[in-house]
């Protein structure tokens, strides 16, 4: 049996959850106020109305409780600038706590019933003590999180080794397994700084275009291999994946000369080669 289902995402993620509409119609970009496990917030509904499957939920499902007021709306964005003009007065209580941690963003729920602080660390944090302070300065529940170095990227932005902003801040590349067998898919240099996005990691981008590499590589000679053309046997030097051209490298007493054939003009055993 299926449920119904709308997908939302909360004010700074890019995560998009499920939750029940409870009987109601809401449109795409209606802000709503959702049940989670840590209290109520307005999420963004950024897909309407669909039939799922239960067993994909990873979380049992929390309701859509009505849409958000314009006043709450208001508070929510107000709040908001709120948490976020606190973020140099929490990075210096973290310093003077001795932390080490480095402090990536400060945000709040709608009514700032509670406070959110994103950290990086090296090592696991004994925040205690710490989360203790911050309570009893800010008034309000506090939650550390530690994040990953995409999610810190992500939240502070930044751009790119290609000039534009980072995948993870328009929200690609989230949801990908990203692996350094994506760069030798596409003939790319395993020198981690040409491989590696601005958090370190492997580049989002690697994934985008793989599914193509990983289809041509199916069908195409390997490098290093024999094939036959119209003009005689050689052996394979490069494979333009993209466009499907294979360049071929023909030996003899006189000469030794690459030319660039279509890989439909060429012919090998497919077999042997996997």
């Amino acid at each position: 049996m299926q449920i119904e289902v709308v997908g939302a995402r909360f004010r700074h993620g890019m995560t998009t959850y499920s939750f029940s509409p409870n009987g109601e119609k809401y449109l795409k970009g209606d802000k709503v106020i959702v049940e989670t496990e840590k209290g109520n917030d307005i999420v963004t509904i950024v897909q309407e109305e669909n039939l799922i499957d239960p067993s994909v939920l990873e979380e049992p499902l929390k309701n859509v409780l009505r849409k958000a007021t314009k006043e709450e709306i208001e508070l929510a964005d107000q709040n908001d600038k709120k948490a976020a003009s606190f973020l140099p007065e929490v990075r210096k209580m973290a310093k003077e706590s001795g932390l080490e941690m480095k402090i990536i963003s400060v945000e709040a729920n709608y009514d700032f019933s509670r406070m959110t602080i994103n950290f990086t660390s090296e090592g696991r944090v004994d925040f205690r003590a710490f989360a203790k302070k911050l309570a009893e300065k800010f008034r309000t529940r506090i939650e550390l999180r530690q994040i990953g170095p995409r999610d810190a990227v992500r939240a502070m932005g930044g751009l790119g080794i290609c000039g534009k902003e980072c995948c993870c801040s328009e929200g690609y590349g989230l949801s990908d397994h990203i692996s350094i067998k994506m760069a030798k898919n596409q003939n790319l240099s395993l020198n981690p700084n040409s491989i590696s996005g601005v958090c370190g990691k492997l580049l989002c981008c690697l994934a985008y275009e793989n599914e193509a590499y990983a289809e041509a590589l199916k069908t195409m000679p390997k490098v290093g291999s024999m094939v036959m053309t119209k003009d005689g046997k050689g052996k394979v030097v490069f494979n333009d994946l993209l466009n499907r051209k294979v360049s071929v490298k023909f030996e003899d007493e006189n000469s030794s000369e690459i030319k660039e054939y279509d890989e439909k003009e060429i012919k090998f055993d497919r077999k042997r080669e996997n």
